[in-house]
């Protein structure tokens, strides 16, 4: 099991008031947020650096092999072979700017501490920069949204099932819908045509509701009554509890 750590480079201002509440990680593209992402794929659990005050919300855990990623990078096959391919206190770069690095408790305490760090070698990937997928602002969730719908879509479905559909509904494309268990779906219309449906757990979409793909329907979500939902679009509920 790796040990992941995301850390907020200076561009997390450029999210804002996103990232007001919550390191870069924790925002959604496709049906994955980018923490799941890099979770699923290199087979580890995700802690932060991140803002002060955000801290006590989001930890760090530091072993003695570590993983270090650049959040606003996503993984892709290439940039998940370069990772796997780190040795020790090797790091990848792209115009000056560290996208992920291996480093070992010692290295790793000299970047909190932002001392000189030692031994690191670093890898300019500069050049093939156009085969990853970079975040700047805000608008590129939604410029790459279709894009990671597929892949999140690929990675969650391989080699599973999916619920069988109400015989009520109209599933065109069927084997590009993918429904998790516990979903209710009445009498609505999924177009798989141009792009995956993925509905998650315990969701439902009520009757007269029109779906196009690429689409995500995230756990616990709701589409209303004669919806016309169009593709790319991912619909996260996001609930808060307030303790007094």
């Amino acid at each position: 099991m790796n040990n992941i750590i995301l850390f907020d480079d200076e561009s997390w201002k450029n999210f804002l008031p996103l990232t007001y509440t919550r390191p870069i990680g924790e925002l959604r593209i496709g049906i994955l947020t980018i923490r799941e992402k890099w979770e699923k794929r290199l087979n580890g659990t995700v802690s932060y650096i991140t803002q002060d005050y955000l801290a006590n919300k989001y930890p760090i855990k530091i072993s003695n092999d570590n993983v270090v990623i650049n959040p606003r990078w996503l993984p892709n096959a290439k940039l998940l072979s370069l990772i796997k391919d780190l040795d020790m206190n090797d790091a990848l770069l792209i115009d000056d700017t560290l996208v992920a690095a291996r480093m070992d408790n010692s290295q790793f305490q000299l970047l909190i501490e932002n001392a000189e760090i030692q031994e690191l070698k670093g890898v300019d990937i500069s050049k093939n920069k156009e085969d990853f997928i970079e975040l700047s602002r805000p608008i590129d969730l939604n410029t790459y949204n279709e894009i990671e719908i597929t892949h999140d879509f690929n990675l969650l479905t391989k080699n599973r099932s999916s619920q069988e559909p109400n015989k009520q509904n109209v599933l065109i494309n069927e084997r590009q819908i993918f429904i998790e268990e516990g979903a209710i779906i009445n009498n609505a219309c999924l177009n798989a045509t141009h792009g995956p449906i993925y509905i998650g757990k315990n969701t439902e979409i009520m009757e007269g509701s029109n779906i196009r793909g690429p689409f995500a329907l995230c756990d616990n979500s709701i589409v209303k009554m004669g919806a016309k939902i169009y593709g790319s679009t991912t619909i996260d509920l996001i609930v808060k509890l307030v303790v007094k």
